[in-house]
């Protein structure tokens, strides 16, 4: 349920009470209205044509002045008036200053204590945070104590009655909202709109940095390795004395050297079995030969 959604079921017995209360009766009827417990709001009690007629009665008047009061007036206006109005009892005090409460939570959200103090005319700061505890039972207002900053800082409030000739001020009030709300929506559209188009604009730059960055990385990293190869192969050259190019040329020039080798001994391998293989026709008599030489050495040694 809202805040002081049943404030003006409360206030319905008094409403049905107010058709038949006249004079004494009707002010009467708003003495108990103001003392009663959980009645906030008056405006319908004060528009009854029986109520109204307190107006023009000059013994009565000061009862509607006191309804008038209670509807949309404050503690303040009280002890400035309260000589012409009637004496209020301890409940319709108490009931006052939550009403007073509401009237300055809805103009400011953060309530000083000192400024409380003053208002309200509140004995200690004690008091004070008595009071608004109370109101916050009774569903007047919500907020939260904040012992520490000494101020109540005001969540939400119910609504009181306008008060005539306040209905005017009161729309001007709501189109300056109106427009400063419009305003604000306009400004923070732009703001969006600039910050979506920094967003895109942050992306861009991002990718490129991003692709730059990569980009830079790798020519670092092949320059690195150029380095080191280069470095692994002035190294090595200068172990052996030869370049990569002179170490390719000599691997070049011993194979060639190797297949020279190996042609020659293929070729002394072929001129090798043409001499030791003579031909078919002469083969015994090349074999008989040097055994006749031998015989005819060996008869002249035994002929001496």
């Amino acid at each position: 349920m809202d805040l002081g959604a049943n404030f003006v079921a409360k206030l319905e017995p008094f409403l049905l009470m107010s058709k038949a209360a006249k004079g004494a009766g009707a002010a009467k009827l708003i003495q108990d209205a103001t003392s009663a417990h959980g009645v906030f709001v008056f405006a319908e009690l004060l528009e009854q044509p029986n109520i109204q007629e307190l107006a023009g009665n000059p013994q009565h008047e000061p009862y509607f002045s006191l309804l008038q009061l209670f509807s949309y007036k404050t503690y303040q206006d009280y002890l400035q008036y309260r000589n012409v109005l009637p004496a209020l009892n301890r409940a319709q005090i108490t009931k006052l200053k939550h009403l007073t409460l509401v009237s300055l939570a809805m103009e400011s959200r953060i309530l000083p204590y000192a400024q409380l103090l003053n208002v309200l005319d509140m004995p200690t700061i004690r008091d004070l945070e008595d009071l608004i505890i109370d109101a916050i039972y009774l569903d007047v207002l919500r907020g939260k104590l904040d012992q520490r900053e000494q101020q109540f800082e005001v969540e939400y409030t119910m609504g009181r009655d306008l008060e005539p000739g306040k209905l005017e001020s009161l729309l001007q009030s709501l189109q300056n909202w109106a427009s400063t709300t419009s305003a604000v929506l306009a400004t923070l559209d732009n703001k969006l709109t600039e910050l979506a188009a920094r967003a895109a604009t942050n992306k861009t730059v991002k990718e490129a940095y991003d692709h730059q960055y990569q980009t830079t990385l790798k020519d670092i990293l092949d320059k690195q390795k150029e380095a080191k190869n280069a470095k692994q192969a002035s190294a090595f050259t200068g172990r052996t004395g030869l370049t990569p190019a002179g170490i390719a040329e000599r691997d070049r020039e011993r194979e060639r050297e190797a297949r020279e080798r190996e042609q020659k001994e293929r070729e002394k391998d072929k001129d090798s079995m043409d001499v030791d293989e003579p031909a078919e026709g002469t083969k015994g008599k090349n074999r008989k030969a040097p055994q006749q030489d031998a015989s005819k050495q060996q008869r002249k040694r035994n002929r001496f």
